[in-house]
């Protein structure tokens, strides 16, 4: 336990020396599946400095209000409940809040965590106080449909379908275990499975608000026998848009909303076409990477949009320590060690 809290970045210095003070990281639940991915990735850069608790007060209510308290940036790696309450401790007006949680997505007074959203919006992360840290089915939804509703092609009230499959390790370490092991109680053998077949999954709230919907969108939720990586697809008839737009000039809207960000990229044609016969919904694992895609059957006048990303990456972890990059006016790729963003750098 740091003994006093250091707010931000002070550079104090000691005769010719010039020394630069850590900022100071608490994860609540960081032996969760996410917690542990930030948790892997922070704990050794020099300019941070992770707060950690002994395994035995770590459900200690003093303790955690005293870690909460003493951090400059905390991240809320927790169920819903446990992430209101642990906001509720947190007295110091100077500690900053990543909730990874779905508790604060759709309130008014929180920012929402994704940079690269809309114009601007990497500037509302960078001044925020409270971030709330997107979804993984989300992320890939919202990238497809908020450029394509700001700039009118496709209505705000239009009926928006989204069909996704995701890695078992979203449904953290109880589902984990029943994918990984056949022994486990309610242990899982089946390749797929769907879910959220009542059309009330919790991320709907956030897809409809951030996608700047109208109306609910119908979601379709499910899990394949892969620990990491996702698949969003919003199939749309194109003869039932107002716009009359083509799937050309919806790749280059697309193009043009996500030209220049580092984790965000729209494939071209010619990387669409080598996609058709096979799309793996892995091949973005352990980066903090998004690419959308669109296919389409010109004669048909539909048009398949598809966003790729690992769901612990730009869906989770990754994300969250870009937003923590940015609050701290950081680089945003510092640490998310990625060859195709050094690369392309």
């Amino acid at each position: 336990m740091m003994p006093a809290k250091i707010h931000g970045l002070k550079q104090i210095e000691l005769r010719f020396n010039q020394v630069i003070m850590a900022n100071a990281i608490f994860i609540d639940g960081e032996e969760g599946t996410t917690g542990l991915q930030i948790r892997e990735k922070l704990e050794n850069r020099g300019e941070l400095e992770l707060i950690h608790l002994p395994k035995n007060v770590r459900k200690n209510w003093e303790s955690r209000r005293e870690a909460l308290n003493d951090a400059d940036v905390a991240i809320l790696c927790l169920p819903d409940e446990a992430a209101r309450e642990a906001v509720s401790m947190i007295d110091c007006d100077t500690t900053r809040i990543i909730d990874a949680s779905t508790a604060h997505r759709v309130s008014d007074d929180w920012t929402y965590g994704f940079p690269e959203m809309i114009p601007g919006q990497v500037n509302e992360v960078r001044s925020a106080k409270r971030v709330a840290n997107p979804g993984c089915y989300p992320t890939g939804a919202i990238a497809l449909i908020r450029p394509l509703v700001d700039t009118g092609i496709v209505p705000a009230n239009f009926p928006i379908t989204i069909n996704a499959v995701s890695g078992y390790s979203g449904g953290g370490k109880s589902l984990i275990e029943r994918m990984e092991s056949a022994m486990s109680q309610n242990a899982i053998k089946s390749a797929w499975f769907g879910y959220g077949l009542d059309l009330s999954h919790k991320h709907v709230p956030e897809m409809q608000k951030f996608s700047a919907l109208q109306h609910p969108p119908l979601f379709s939720p499910s899990v394949g026998r892969f620990r990491q990586g996702m698949i969003v697809q919003v199939p749309l008839q194109l003869c039932n848009l107002p716009s009359l737009s083509t799937a050309a000039q919806i790749r280059e809207t697309l193009r043009a909303w996500y030209e220049g960000c580092t984790f965000v990229s729209v494939a071209n044609e010619t990387e669409t076409a080598d996609r058709i016969v096979l799309l793996d919904a892995e091949e973005l694992s352990d980066t903090n990477r998004l690419r959308l895609f669109v296919f389409s059957n010109d004669e048909a006048k539909q048009v398949l949009l598809v966003s790729q990303l690992d769901n612990l990456g730009k869906g989770a972890s990754g994300q969250a320590i870009q937003c923590l990059n940015l609050m701290l006016g950081l680089d945003e790729a510092a640490g998310l060690d990625d060859p195709f963003v050094k690369k392309n750098a």
